[in-house]
């Protein structure tokens, strides 16, 4: 397992273990010693997973204080542009966002600190992401910033897939963070 930092302080490439033979493929998505060894502390609380077809835009989500958490996230079918907004009112790169590929394919996954949200598009006519998360769902602690206001170019054919309630989120210029 590799782990290389991003263009944003805290998010961090992860490089899965992953062995190929004419049987398929065993992928290694967490490794306690290798994550903290590259800065990674990460206790998970919850597991989940999305299934999207081409063009769906999930985002930009997060979790609100006291409820923040950090997330893991890898696709275990088809291929995603992942991308994490940073939202941590007194970072140097508040405002500008972290974006990678995941595919079942390319073995990576990324890691997502507190403080930022998260979104996605799907690029494959199915994808399936996956999350570890360090805290648990909360109801009153879930945000998120509208996915067309921060300079993401979401690449999809016309405009994209998305879900009534992911317009309806401020934009960032509109937003007062949390973090």
């Amino acid at each position: 397992m590799r782990v290389d930092n991003t263009n944003i302080e805290g998010v961090k490439v992860i490089h899965q273990f992953r062995h190929d033979d004419e049987r398929g493929a065993f992928v290694k998505p967490f490794h306690d010693a290798d994550f903290k060894a590259a800065g990674i502390d990460f206790q998970l609380k919850e597991s989940f997973y999305s299934t999207s077809v081409k063009n769906v835009i999930r985002g930009m989500h997060f979790h609100a204080p006291p409820h923040q958490h950090s997330k893991i996230v890898f696709c275990t079918a088809g291929c995603v542009l992942d991308v994490a907004l940073d939202l941590r009112k007194d970072s140097p790169t508040y405002g500008q966002y972290a974006s990678q590929e995941l595919c079942f394919q390319n073995n990576q996954a990324l890691y997502i600190p507190e403080g930022f949200a998260h979104g996605f598009v799907s690029l494959t006519k199915e994808s399936t992401l996956f999350y570890f998360v360090s805290g648990e769902y909360n109801t009153e602690a879930d945000g998120g910033v509208r996915y067309d206001s921060f300079g993401m170019d979401w690449p999809v054919e016309g405009s994209g897939i998305l879900s009534p309630r992911d317009l309806e989120f401020d934009s960032l210029g509109d937003f007062v963070s949390p973090f």
